[in-house]
């Protein structure tokens, strides 16, 4: 009877919804690192754990009212339901004996819930003796008043901000990474210690019987001496002491140089996680963003358009002189294979992710990338640099929106205005932001005035107006010089005079702003006088 209440109890969660979202929940509180509500659950708890240190600290002296006993009880229920919280979401109690029931009727022997029992509880058990779980209970117990002395773990309380900083996890990572040098340091250390200890009592107990009055003092002289903190509160007065000394700090000096040495190599390593933990929980507080591929010139002046119309970005590049170059800026970087999808998934593409710009200098990589961001979010609008005409196609077909080639369109502009000095040196200002003037998209509505009208009865240049270009996907176009593909358009820069233009196209011209605006309102309300909407 009572196996069988245990197998109907564990379908029953499995079944239940209401059991999956309650321990979803109470993972992204907890567990979860891309969650928010940890992030929030986090800041919550390191507030409580300092005030509850500041609580006991203040109990030492001042005795607590009953409301101060009151606050400090509900803090410790707060801890001691974390702590049962992350024991239940260490595994799946109801899984464990699904398996083993199924296993069981599979195999045709008898099911032994006392076996799966132990099994429970040896999985319990090792999330106990977890470093991070020790600390948990350790901070708990200094509640106990009755107990005095577990009061001296309250600095345990302090510990459990391993569990809320990345920063720390990383080090105690180091830490745990570097446990067989440690160990080796540690048993040393004892050496020395037990050494220095043993000598420097049989040395100068029997003279100096006043500082080294017992085995206890001697330790903690060759304690404080081997760590050269040297309070000098017992000094050695005879020759063979101060021999001792000598060997005992020279030894000591070596032995924690090595062990700094140590932990700095292996943090100087970890800086890289350090890195992109800090870029990844930036990422999180932005509601949309874009993820540049590479951080060369094109990408670089890229990163630099969009800071200054303050849009969120971060950089992805494998090259190390990039990833430099991109961090002195103050962006965020990581230093990643962008073709990579785990990369991109790091980086959020497959949620708030709005545009990918592949712009390394490999049109290859840009292909890669491409592929990887268009598998990964079909909806995320991508652009891609190719330096070689003959991948514009690849890159299409692997899934760009936009396909750009930068030198290209640089030949195009120089061998069209090279005879025009005042026109080129227009356009430069606009690049680099010197000028006054706008480059600006005009749209040729149906029906309206410029429906059909040629390029040279436009008249740009007695509306003070500037066309570098037509973008349109109308193929009456394409018998025209200088077209440029654009995926399903083309544009056709500096078109000839009698250059017609059609319904749906765009006029991408340079002027003022109130010249632009004015023959934008122009085209609007010819197409309205003409009864079209």
């Amino acid at each position: 009877m009572l196996t069988r209440l245990i197998v109907y109890f564990a379908y029953a969660l499995k079944r239940s919804r209401h059991y999956r979202n309650t321990k979803l929940f109470f993972y992204n509180l907890l567990g979860n690192p891309d969650s928010q509500l940890k992030s929030y659950f986090d800041i919550f708890m390191v507030s409580l754990v300092l005030l509850s240190v500041f609580l006991l600290i203040y109990e030492v002296d001042t005795r607590l009212t009953k409301v101060e006993i009151l606050f400090e009880q509900v803090l410790i229920s707060l801890f001691v339901v974390e702590y049962l919280l992350r024991a239940w979401l260490y595994n799946d109690v109801h899984k464990m004996i699904i398996e083993h029931y199924e296993n069981a009727r599979y195999l045709g022997c008898p099911f032994r819930p006392g076996k799966v029992i132990r099994l429970i509880l040896a999985k319990k058990m090792k999330y106990v003796f977890t470093p991070l779980a020790i600390i948990d209970l350790l901070a708990i117990l200094p509640s106990y008043r009755s107990l005095r002395l577990l009061r001296g773990l309250l600095i345990f309380r302090l510990f459990k901000l391993f569990r809320y900083f990345n920063s720390i996890t990383v080090f105690s990572e180091i830490l745990i990474s570097k446990r067989f040098e440690i160990y080796t340091l540690a048993v040393f250390l004892g050496f020395l210690v037990f050494i220095g200890g043993t000598g420097i009592y049989l040395f100068e107990h029997p003279t100096n019987g006043e500082q080294v009055g017992d085995l206890f003092d001697a330790a903690y002289w060759a304690i404080v001496t081997v760590s050269s903190v040297g309070y000098g509160d017992i000094a050695p007065k005879t020759m063979s002491g101060r021999i001792v000394a000598m060997a005992l700090i020279l030894t000591g000096l070596g032995v924690l140089s090595f062990f700094i040495s140590l932990i700095v190599s292996e943090f100087h390593d970890r800086m890289h996680d350090l890195r992109e933990n800090r870029a990844y929980a930036e990422l999180k507080r932005y509601e949309s963003f874009v993820i540049i591929c590479g951080f060369g010139r094109v990408g670089r002046h890229i990163a630099l358009q969009l800071e200054k119309h303050q849009q969120h970005f971060i950089v992805i590049d494998s090259e190390e002189v990039n990833v430099l170059k991109a961090r002195r800026l103050g962006y965020l970087v990581i230093h990643a294979d962008a073709s990579k999808n785990e990369v991109l998934i790091k980086a959020g593409i497959k949620n708030r992710a709005t545009a990918v710009l592949c712009t390394t200098g490999d049109d290859v990589v840009n292909v890669y990338i491409t592929l990887t961001s268009r598998h990964l979010n079909p909806d995320a609008r991508i652009i891609s640099r190719a330096n070689n005409r003959d991948n514009v196609k690849k890159l299409y077909q692997a899934g760009a929106d936009d396909v750009i080639q930068p030198f290209e369109i640089a030949a195009m502009v120089v061998a069209e205005y090279i005879g025009q000095p005042v026109a080129f040196e227009a356009i430069l200002g606009i690049i680099r932001e010197e000028k006054e003037f706008i480059l600006e998209t005009l749209y040729v509505h149906p029906g309206s005035m410029i429906d059909g009208m040629k390029i040279t009865e436009v008249d740009f240049e007695k509306r003070k107006l500037m066309l570098v270009g037509v973008v349109s996907a109308n193929p009456v176009h394409q018998k025209h010089k200088n077209s440029y593909q654009l995926k399903d358009q083309h544009f056709y820069f500096n078109p000839e005079q009698h250059f017609v233009l059609r319904a749906d196209d765009l006029l991408v011209v340079l002027g003022k702003e109130v010249g632009i605006n004015y023959f934008r309102d122009q085209i609007e309300q010819s197409r309205l006088i003409r009864g079209y909407k």
